[in-house]
């Protein structure tokens, strides 16, 4: 029996190589020569394979094995890489276009746990009272430890109209917090604007989709229908991020044509690459540019951007391309530090890996990654400053910046004091109402009147 079992892990091996060699030609083709196999550690892994095979207590398929495999060697990379099985794809997919049914949350995993991100406006776990940096322990009655984080969100999403209830352990609270959401849904209007008041514009982007910087280009026309603008702001607020183009897309509509907006860089030679505000980098393949119907105030009006700690990726490219070129001042607190290419490579047409590949840096070369974008001007959410929120340096076994390897650095998944410091809590508000702090000191701003910088310090 053992010399069958030994025949069979020597076949597994030459097996599991043999796979390794095809994602290496066919999702990373033409990038470098594949380097050796680890053999000894390929035997292992075939070792264990038969010994699950062999011994556990219940049978499991070998196709249940090899991906269960596959999502641990991607997801012990760091928090965003992550393996894509046909309705983890599927889902990518939807959520790009804008629409979804579910409760309205991005998250992310830390320490087994589901770790809130940023709840998106006006969904049913924003209006439940859901907070970034909330960690879910539990989904109606089963307890999150041991799932994948595409488990998690696959028993978080679901026919609008059926509930489920999490249970949340929130930092300051002594006790778990239950809430039970109804699934809706989800349709996450990217842009929106107003006036705040005569002359002076607000433009919000909730996140990054196919059609963000069109709408965008739209909402510019609409807010000048009674008149030219005096100042505009951005808005960049807890938007998680999204589409690579969109982002350049809504650069391009303030920066001059052909401006750089973002570089990045990677291992592999397509990995390096310099996106500039042009149709090139932002039209993805549409025949027809809807930057020509800009209207001309766009790239010259003056403008502020409002960032905080929800302001991740694709929002931390817009707001540091416009402050390096000096298109803008930005206001609000230091943003998330999201500063990582993923790139989706299919497996086939089912499934797809989800790979980390390269850093972002701004026109001026500052990286983003684990430090995020410093405001111009400290302005926090209300008078009596933030409340604490999760940030990438805080998830455990996140990219190191690539300015940040120095022997000092705060180790990954661990937080300097001053960061992990209890803050003092803020009441909820409205991202664009009335109270909204941030945006009143943004408005006195444009006029040219002092603001209160580094409330709550």
């Amino acid at each position: 029996m053992r010399s069958k079992f030994q025949k069979l892990g020597l076949i597994l091996t030459g097996l599991v190589a043999g796979v390794l060699i095809s994602l290496n030609f066919s999702a990373v083709a033409d990038r470098t020569a594949p380097a050796p196999l680890p053999v000894e550690e390929l035997r292992a892994f075939a070792d264990v394979f038969n010994a699950i095979k062999q011994g556990y207590v219940e049978p499991v398929e070998d196709k249940t094995l090899i991906n269960h495999a596959i999502s641990g060697m991607l997801s012990n990379l760091d928090p965003h890489s992550a393996y894509l099985d046909a309705e983890a794809f599927k889902e990518l997919r939807e959520g790009t276009q804008g629409e979804f049914g579910g409760l309205g949350i991005e998250v992310g995993m830390e320490d087994g746990f589901v770790k809130v991100v940023s709840p998106i406006e006006d969904t049913p776990a924003f209006r439940a009272g859901i907070e970034a940096g909330d960690l879910i322990v539990k989904l109606d009655d089963t307890p999150v430890k041991g799932m994948t984080l595409s488990d998690a969100v696959k028993r978080m999403r679901g026919k609008p109209g059926t509930t489920i209830t999490l249970t949340i352990m929130r930092k300051g609270e002594s006790t778990p917090i239950v809430e039970r959401i109804t699934r809706e849904v989800i349709r996450v209007q990217s842009v929106r604007s107003k006036l705040v008041e005569p002359g002076f514009g607000y433009l919000r982007v909730a996140q990054f989709q196919e059609n963000t910087a069109a709408s965008v280009v739209e909402h510019l026309t609409r807010l000048t229908e009674d008149g030219p603008l005096t100042g505009l702001v951005l808005d960049l607020r807890n938007d998680p991020g999204g589409l690579l183009h969109g982002a350049v897309g809504v650069s391009a509509a303030f920066l001059p044509r052909d401006t750089l907006v973002v570089s990045t860089d990677g291992r592999a030679p397509d990995a390096r690459r310099e996106y500039f505000a042009s149709p090139d980098d932002y039209l993805r393949g549409r025949r027809d540019d809807f930057m020509s119907a800009l209207p001309a105030f766009a790239r010259e009006v003056p403008m502020v951007v409002l960032v905080n700690a929800g302001s991740a990726s694709a929002s931390e490219i817009v707001a540091g391309a416009l402050q390096d070129h000096g298109r803008a001042k930005v206001v609000g607190t230091q943003t998330f530090g999201k500063g990582s290419v993923q790139t989706i490579l299919p497996l086939n047409s089912q499934s797809a890996i989800k790979l980390t590949t390269a850093r972002y840096y701004t026109p001026s070369g500052r990286s983003i990654q684990a430090k995020g974008i410093e405001p111009d001007i400290l302005v926090e959410e209300s008078e009596n400053g933030s409340a604490r929120r999760v940030r990438e340096a805080d998830l455990v076994g996140h990219l190191i910046g690539a300015d940040e390897l120095k022997q000092d650095e705060v180790p990954a998944g661990e937080v300097s004091a001053e960061e992990g410091a209890e803050r003092p809590s803020t009441p909820r508000f409205e991202l664009g109402g009335e109270d909204d702090y941030q945006l009143a000191q943004a408005i006195r701003l444009l006029k040219g009147e002092q603001i209160v910088q580094n409330a709550g310090k």
